[in-house]
């Protein structure tokens, strides 16, 4: 866990206010680890893992940064590139094993078929909510086809990349979830899988963990807010 604001063992600063809000990424959080679904996926596909990893830190890698015209995953995520072009672009970049490129159609969908819901951190959000706690879902869109049903009783406030035309790790993304849930920055923990993403959020004041598992995020949520989550 990385914490932000004032050292709360010193006299002389006023007592900071509890958190009061817990916003969680989707993808790797709320659900089964990425890595999981794409493993599964390149074997399935027959693409070589260690290739479409290297593509990934290229196109996610510093300094490959905040320029979403050179960037498809980056334009993608704030909306300028559809689906299709990105899927396009992304098996134009891809091989097969027997040297051929991927079909276009569909590789995303294919890409995160693995996952499954982390039915401990659904848990965590609804009983957050039902402690008093506000929630929200902040999370960077590979397109919009999100399983939405049951949102509206889970989160007061969802920022999704592409509908905000923000990405994590933009600063202005984060202020924006908080600006919505109405509080500052520091009343709110962000919880992502995404060290980057984590870091900034502590940046702009938040209290930041960084999810691994489900029952080593859920030990300092419930130490943070002071609620049991689990069941």
């Amino acid at each position: 866990m990385t914490a932000a604001g004032p050292d709360a063992g010193a006299a002389t600063e006023p007592a900071t206010a509890r958190p009061a809000a817990l916003v969680v990424d989707y993808g790797g959080v709320l659900t089964t680890s990425l890595t999981e679904s794409t493993v599964a996926w390149c074997e399935s596909d027959g693409i070589d893992l260690r290739q479409f990893a290297d593509l990934m830190a290229e196109w996610f890698g510093e300094p490959a940064g905040t320029d979403a015209a050179a960037n498809p995953v980056h334009a993608l995520e704030i909306g300028q590139l559809t689906l299709p072009d990105f899927e396009q672009r992304l098996a134009e970049r891809l091989r097969t094993r027997t040297g051929q490129r991927p079909v276009a159609d569909g590789l995303v969908s294919r890409m995160f078929a693995g996952f499954r819901q982390e039915p401990l951190m659904v848990t965590a959000v609804r009983r957050a909510k039902a402690a008093g706690l506000a929630t929200a879902l902040l999370s960077n869109s590979w397109g919009l086809d999100y399983p939405r049903d049951g949102w509206e009783e889970m989160f007061d406030v969802t920022v999704i990349s592409g509908e905000v035309g923000m990405r994590k790790p933009d600063p202005r993304i984060y202020r924006l979830v908080a600006e919505r849930l109405g509080l500052p920055a520091e009343r709110c923990v962000f919880v992502d899988d995404l060290r980057p993403n984590v870091r900034a959020a502590v940046g702009v004041g938040m209290i930041g963990v960084h999810h691994t598992d489900a029952d080593t995020t859920l030990g300092e949520l419930e130490a943070i807010f002071e609620v049991s989550l689990r069941t």
